[in-house]
């Protein structure tokens, strides 16, 4: 029997308190028994933090009841904080820069040489998600979900569905996937109007003239997306130790694509930032991915090794490898490490620039976003676990990723020096405990 460290199948994205404490110990331990009792409950906390950028700490609770035989339900509650600076795609100057923030109440500075981060970046997120699955008889699967998120300026909200065919007592599956999403984006001080110009105070005469052209920067009402995805999966079991998955993606999203807090530095023919253009990305995207996987167990040690290539019509592609190889110490009950490897490599898409000089013809699409610029990645991993007496499991991740942006250099004499490209170094810590 293979053993793996998540599923194999990709899923498509898309005063209780006061009242208890009042109750006496005794009938306490027995509403929480009643309350938790059939379920398997997994719980984590992840610590993440960049070098001078965002930090995270990520709390995560899920289970899984079986409610007969063939049907089963489960549940997911995240809460994660995120703090720290956020880059906003202005490129590092030999001078200080000043920038409004998102309200247009107040303003901040970036040093001279520095890459350019709005260092008031804060926010919580809460998500909750449930799904239902069933057998329905020996070669079928169906399963269903809800889910919703909400953050300060971001609300998320979408179901998903899908069905499984057995074939060869099971050692074929064949499986389809759907999944709807609908997003609100109430960015803060309103979504600014693509490709309009920054208002800075210091080029106002006066604070009413400040305010007449920051409004007028922005668009009035909230912004919406609407997500479509499809999933075709198959997996083959090979061998009794190896099995091969292989699923085609495809996924459309339309409306309000737009980062409102990115920016793309307007230069001088020295290289010198004269003003600041909002973003314009297009209102639509089509993504198409492929994926093959493999697992094989071996007689302590089991490997997951996958490719994936996506591409969509903005132009981006990417390509990723990944491996896992966990390595049990004393059989499948006892301690175990496992190593994680992760390579990726994405060409931008068409419309990415590092910076625009003035003079020249705007395009109606713009960013300077590097999250959707070329760049490659790695993440190097560890991760050590073992099953307690009472059969309860307990698990130690460690993880570093390296990004590495690249593009064309520059001849402009004030961007001599600088780096256009930085580099990001991040570090995650999770513990992970399971009552089963």
């Amino acid at each position: 029997m293979i053993s793996f460290d998540a599923p194999a199948t990709e899923a498509p994205a898309v005063g209780a308190a006061d009242a208890l404490n009042q109750v006496p110990d005794s009938d306490d331990d027995s509403l929480l028994t009643r309350l938790i009792d059939g379920w398997e409950i997994d719980a984590a906390l992840l610590w993440y933090r960049e070098d001078a950028r965002v930090q995270a700490i990520e709390g995560v609770v899920s289970g899984t009841k079986a409610l007969s035989d063939s049907e089963s339900i489960n549940a997911k509650i995240v809460l994660d904080s995120l703090s720290g600076a956020s880059a906003s795609g202005a490129v590092a100057q030999q001078r200080v820069q000043t920038f409004t923030r998102p309200s247009g109440k107040g303003e901040y500075q970036v040093a001279a040489g520095d890459v350019p981060l709005d260092d008031t970046f804060q926010d919580t997120r809460l998500s909750l998600s449930g799904g239902w699955q069933k057998t329905l008889d020996t070669a079928t699967r169906v399963n269903a979900g809800v889910y919703g998120s909400k953050e300060f300026d971001y609300l998320s909200l979408g179901v998903n569905g899908g069905i499984e065919w057995g074939f060869f007592k099971d050692n074929t599956t064949l499986s389809l996937s759907g999944a709807l999403g609908y997003d609100l984006f109430d960015a803060v001080g309103g979504r600014p109007v693509p490709l309009s110009t920054m208002a800075i105070r210091k080029d106002f005469a006066t604070e009413e003239a400040f305010w007449q052209a920051f409004d007028s920067s922005r668009e009035r009402g909230v912004g919406d997306k609407l997500i479509g995805e499809l999933m075709l999966g198959v997996t083959q079991v090979l061998t009794k130790s190896t099995l091969v998955q292989f699923n085609f993606g495809l996924g459309y999203s339309s409306g309000y694509l737009n980062d409102p807090y990115k920016l793309v530095s307007v230069l001088d023919t020295d290289g010198n930032a004269s003003h600041y253009l909002y973003e314009s990305r297009p209102d639509s995207r089509l993504k198409q991915s492929a994926f093959v996987l493999g697992k094989t167990a071996f007689k302590r040690g089991v490997a997951e090794y996958s490719y994936r290539f996506t591409h969509d019509d903005w132009g981006l592609d990417s390509h990723t490898l990944e491996g896992r190889y966990r390595h049990y110490f004393a059989g499948k009950m006892g301690p175990y490490l496992q190593f994680h490897l992760r390579a990726y490599r994405q060409q931008g898409v068409d419309f990415f620039t590092p910076y625009l000089l003035q003079g020249e013809v705007v395009s109606p699409h713009i960013s300077a976003d590097y999250r959707i610029g070329d760049m490659d990645t790695w993440t190097l991993g560890l991760k050590t676990g073992w099953r307690l007496k009472d059969g309860d499991e307990i698990a130690f991740r460690l993880e570093y990723y390296r990004q590495l942006p690249s593009g064309n250099a520059s001849n402009l004499e004030g961007l001599q020096g600088l780096d256009l490209y930085p580099e990001l170094n991040a570090a995650m810590l999770q513990l992970n405990y399971s009552w089963n």
